[in-house]
């Protein structure tokens, strides 16, 4: 199996709903990379600005706000925003699967 085929099959496993994935596609950090507002005021970017992704957008059914979701070999990041990406807020961000099992996470 193709990674893209089980990062895909990892995020529908995630079971939120109104995420369905039917492609990824390749995005550059930098235009994915969000700053995420933290609940101690804080913001944070958890994303490499010069790595390219694994990742999509899915407009949410019934809502103004989208999914964006962005992986590789290590990670998989859920998250929700607004138009232009206004208010983003993280939704998940764990570990890939395929990167567990395989011993493959670089410890970032």
């Amino acid at each position: 199996m193709k990674l893209k085929d089980t990062l895909i099959s990892e995020f529908h496993a995630l079971g939120i709903e109104g995420l369905e994935v039917k492609e990824l596609h390749l995005l550059n950090g930098f235009f994915v990379n969000l700053e995420y507002p933290l609940a101690n005021g804080q913001s944070v970017k958890l994303l490499e600005d010069k790595k390219i992704y694994l990742g999509n957008q899915i407009e949410r059914p019934g809502s103004d706000r989208c999914y964006g979701i962005v992986a590789d070999e290590s990670y998989l990041l859920v998250c929700e925003y607004g138009c232009n990406g206004t208010d983003p807020e993280i939704i998940i961000y764990k570990s890939a699967i395929l990167c567990d099992a395989f011993g493959m996470n670089s410890g970032k």
